[in-house]
């Protein structure tokens, strides 16, 4: 599996507490071992952002992604209320 990152994501990642940046990676560990692991509740949010899916990165933390192939593309990182509200 190949990962790659949208400029807005990294930009988005950045502005983030180093507590959920890092979060993020473990829970990107977890993503490439078993992309349908439990923890990372991995769905498809198809109306709000058409042709992707969500992880879970904290209780509230998302990580949206798109699939092609074996290429993984992360979108946009934030809160459930950033994301969706």
């Amino acid at each position: 599996m190949n990962v790659l990152y949208r400029n807005d994501f990294i930009k988005q990642l950045a502005k983030l507490p180093i507590k959920i940046e890092n979060r993020f990676y473990e829970r990107l560990a977890v993503f490439v071992v078993n992309k349908l692991h439990p923890l990372l509740n991995n769905h498809s949010v198809d109306k709000a952002f058409p042709g992707c899916r969500s992880i879970n990165i904290t209780g509230d933390y998302r990580a949206i992604f798109q699939e092609k192939d074996d290429l993984v593309i992360f979108v946009k990182i934030g809160t459930h209320s950033e994301l969706y509200g």
